[in-house]
């Protein structure tokens, strides 16, 4: 009978399958390398396992892979892609497990290939045992993008359990909220001309002037209203990170385009924030009588919270030894959510390390999390 590979190879393995998922058709990849990857082994393992194609994504997949059966259950889950690498950065090839000075290097160690491997490597423990309630190893397509394939995963209501662990690097300290994340464009169409003359053109770079007032009037707005000390950063915040417009010091601006993200605290909703936004640069447009639109550059991730004493939470504390935290960056939590599962975002290696030239995942975490794994299966499972 073909056997599970060691820990160790299924890392190899893993970061050796390049999956980058990335907004720039160039660098975008297939996930199915991964996903086939892991079906292999999960199905040598017992799992039932299932690839679905995520709509609308050629040549993108998401995995759910069973073991038992039954109403409640566990979920570990993950995503299969990572973020493009920097060439030439790099001290070691991104596609090669490297292992030096007791850290394991190469692209998705801990960002978060590495999580599959220390699940599965978890998971055979139980492999001969009788589960109560199943346990789903789940993975997704593109997280790091337009999370189009949790987003699928929510419209088909699967899969179903009573706990989710959504493995991203927190070095193994709870995660019970996090902020949402907006990336908006707004883009003014102005009329060039000579600019010895302003009545010869309409300035779009004087009306995104007058844009960029309103977005920061709003955020000021924002923060007054909305504010949650269980975060570092207790307030939403809204970042104007790029501007492209014009194309001479002599020539009125005929079109201008500014680029900003916005990451709304808990309870706050991405649609109605979207909508006061457009309403917001509509006035701004009729004002200084010039065409203005907004764009989403993705669909948005909403804001993530689970009640701070919910039994996962409690779970996850008592077999960590470290209080349930907050943080600023994004997951699929809230996808998984809505199917009804208490989650937490738990797993090894730092998001300082995420997305960095020469990712690694520290080996002194290894043990540790497969051993917090094995219990929480164990409790959830057995």
């Amino acid at each position: 009978m073909q056997q599970i590979p060691s820990l160790i190879t299924m890392m190899q393995e893993l970061i050796a399958s390049e999956s980058v998922s990335s907004t720039r058709s160039g660098w975008d990849q297939s996930n199915r390398s991964v996903i086939d990857k892991l079906e292999s082994w999960l199905s040598t393992a017992g799992f039932s396992c299932e690839v679905l194609d995520v709509p609308g994504e050629p040549g993108k997949a998401n995995l759910i892979a069973t073991l038992g059966s039954g109403p409640g259950g566990l979920v570990l889950s993950g995503h299969t892609d990572t973020v493009p690498y920097d060439q030439g950065r790099w001290n070691t090839d991104p596609f090669k497990l490297k292992e030096q000075d007791q850290r394991l290097y190469g692209l998705g160690t801990c960002d978060m290939k590495g999580f599959f491997a220390l699940a599965i490597e978890a998971a055979k423990d139980f492999l001969d045992r009788p589960l109560q309630q199943p346990l789903i190893i789940l993975a997704t397509a593109d997280e790091e993008t337009s999370m189009s394939g949790a987003r699928a995963l929510a419209e088909l209501g699967r899969p179903k359990a009573r706990y989710a662990v959504i493995g991203e690097p927190t070095e193994m300290r709870p995660i019970y909220m996090h902020k949402g994340m907006m990336m908006e464009r707004v883009r003014v169409q102005g009329r060039a001309g000579h600019s010895s003359n302003p009545a010869l053109g309409n300035s779009a770079l004087d009306a995104m002037h007058e844009v960029m007032s309103e977005l920061l009037a709003f955020r000021r707005e924002m923060q007054q209203r909305y504010q949650n000390d269980a975060f570092e950063v207790a307030v939403p915040t809204m970042n104007l990170g790029c501007i492209h417009g014009g194309d001479n010091p002599n020539r009125i601006c005929g079109q201008c385009e500014l680029d900003f993200d916005l990451r709304p605290l808990p309870g706050m909703d991405i649609h109605e924030l979207r909508g006061q936004i457009s309403q917001r640069l509509k006035n701004v447009a009729d004002r200084c009588q010039i065409e203005l639109e907004t764009e989403a550059l993705f669909g948005g991730i909403p804001a993530f919270e689970n009640n701070a004493e919910s039994p996962l939470v409690q779970m996850a504390e008592r077999l960590t030894g470290h209080s349930a935290q907050t943080v600023a960056f994004g997951t699929e939590g809230p996808f998984l959510q809505q199917l009804g599962m208490d989650t937490i975002v738990m797993g090894p290696g730092s998001i300082d390390q995420a997305h960095q030239p020469d990712e690694y995942l520290d080996l002194k975490q290894v043990k540790p999390t497969i051993a917090v794994l094995q219990q929480l299966i164990a409790k959830c499972c057995l």
